[in-house]
């Protein structure tokens, strides 16, 4: 067999095995809302969120050490050792019967997640520097896992607990996730070839992290904290969030949930070739302008405001003879005035409201004076009340969350489309660091979204975090590049690596 025939094959195994490893990943962001809902085990909110964030956790911290392992001895036995490992932990999740076993679980089987930092460096030194941007965007494909496991997982529940006939069929679940890791270790171990990058393995465990000396690395992070961290984030976050803004079913939440992982995770391989053929850094410039864009459209919750309106006021001096909800009848000197209102209709609009795209509003009268009331010239008979609601129609922002994970996507695969340029005998450590920021984010956001939602009460403050972020990383990346084209020639190619002679 040619060696690019065995490149493409291994980049294909690899690829698949990282999807195995992601379901398995974000299992907890079905499983754990499904416990929760049905009181199978006992869990307050601070629980839940510690058990959505904990296999993300342990996922991000262990990648760079997995990943100085993998350098030192190859990607296949490393790759083969994490799944096995995984494998074993989320099958004996299914015997789980508190908070601790589910919390013990969680942190073991969270090493699925370090299966990005081993594919990274076992799929890069297959091919040559021009074509690693592609490579590396097919394999990040594997993102989609997510996307499987908020699809399919509560639709496989479903069906194990008979629509919720017996709810402790849950137990099933991780075994099925188990049993695919397993045939995924015995296909990996058959169809893949074992290498590694010589120069790297001959390296001491302390000359491996001299990389991390280096800002543009952690720089690279907080793009990666991102594009990944809050992509995981949101794969999990996206399910609580259709359920109790919109009102839907677990299963459907599921099912919106990943309109948003499942796209992003495949355009990753677009995002690669995109890195390629334009340039990392102008690709990033797109990602980060239009993921603020998204979120900040964002932004806008779902919500009816109350504010005053136009009132009425007396025309002449005289006694309110009469109040009702709709008129007004004040006495003078030179007769009655009648001063009709508008009466408050009670249309619920959340009830049967159709798909509304802008604010409505309703506006109403609520009476100021009282029958025998004496009143002056320009007095307050009633006054007004205007109420405002916004749907936040669902489809659109399905669609908004949509683009925004497109976007998230591509910015994954430029990301990591600079390590092979700066570092490219030290894939595994620096892509296992970024890794770790990224994946960090995949843990810290879910708390922080928690946090603001319980301080505001608005579950839209997430995309208020996520666009300064995006503002951040944007104005920082250009402050640098900035900087960059004043010691090269103006007319060079903007991306070319940093500090790269300008012939």
């Amino acid at each position: 067999m040619s060696a690019r025939a065995t490149a493409n094959r291994v980049l294909f195994m690899n690829t698949l095995a990282f999807t195995v490893c992601f379901a398995v990943w974000t299992l907890y962001g079905v499983l754990i809302t499904f416990i929760a809902d049905n009181g199978l085990i006992p869990l307050d909110k601070a629980q839940i969120g510690w058990l959505l964030g904990i296999p993300v956790l342990s996922g991000s911290l262990i990648r760079l050490p997995v990943g100085m392992l993998c350098e030192r001895f190859g990607g296949k036995p490393v790759y083969i050792g994490v799944m096995i490992f995984s494998a074993i932990s989320v099958f004996m999740v299914s015997y789980a019967n508190s908070f601790v076993g589910l919390f013990w679980g969680g942190l073991a089987f969270g090493i699925s997640g370090t299966s990005f930092a081993v594919g990274i460096a076992y799929s890069s030194i297959w091919f040559p520097k021009k074509s690693q941007g592609t490579a590396l965007g097919i394999f990040g494909m594997g993102n989609a896992g997510s996307g499987v496991t908020s699809l399919g997982a509560p639709l496989i529940l479903k069906s194990l607990t008979n629509n919720g006939a017996n709810p402790d069929n849950w137990r099933q679940l991780p075994q099925i996730y188990a049993a695919a890791m397993a045939a995924m270790v015995v296909l990996f171990a058959l169809f893949t070839v074992h290498r590694k990058d010589e120069a790297a393995a001959q390296k001491s465990w302390v000359s491996m992290l001299e990389p991390l000396k280096d800002v543009r690395v952690w720089r690279f992070g907080l793009y990666y904290f991102l594009v990944f961290g809050a992509f995981v984030a949101l794969s999990q976050w996206l399910i609580p969030y259709y359920l109790n803004v919109y009102g839907m079913s677990l299963a459907t939440a599921g099912l919106m949930a990943s309109v948003f992982s499942l796209p992003s995770g495949i355009i990753r391989s677009l995002g690669g070739w995109i890195s390629d053929r334009f340039g990392a850094r102008t690709t990033m410039y797109w990602v980060l302008s239009t993921c603020a864009l998204f979120f900040f459209l964002l932004v806008a919750p779902r919500m009816r405001v109350t504010a005053p309106g136009e009132g009425i006021l007396a025309d002449r001096a005289g006694t309110v003879a009469s109040v009702s909800n709709d008129l007004i009848v004040v006495e003078g000197k030179s007769g009655k005035q009648e001063y009709k209102l508008t009466p408050q209709t009670m249309v619920h609009l959340d009830v049967d409201e159709g798909n509304l795209v802008f604010p409505t509003f309703t506006n109403w009268h609520k009476p100021a004076a009282k029958v025998g009331d004496k009143v002056k010239k320009r007095t307050l008979l009633a006054s007004g009340v205007t109420e405002a609601y916004f749907q936040a129609n669902v489809w659109i922002f399905t669609a908004f969350v949509f683009l925004a994970g497109i976007m998230m996507g591509i910015g994954k695969a430029a990301v990591y489309r600079h390590i092979p340029d700066y570092f490219p005998h030290d894939v595994g450590v620096v892509g296992g660091i970024v890794g770790v920021i990224g994946g960090l984010g995949g843990f810290i956001c879910p708390i922080l979204f928690g946090y603001m939602l319980k301080w505001t009460g608005l579950w839209t403050t997430c995309w208020i975090f996520l666009g300064l972020i995006s503002v951040v990383c944007l104005v920082w990346m250009h402050l640098v590049i900035l900087k960059m084209t004043r010691n090269m020639n103006p007319a060079g190619p903007l991306d070319r690596p940093e500090g790269e002679p300008t012939s």
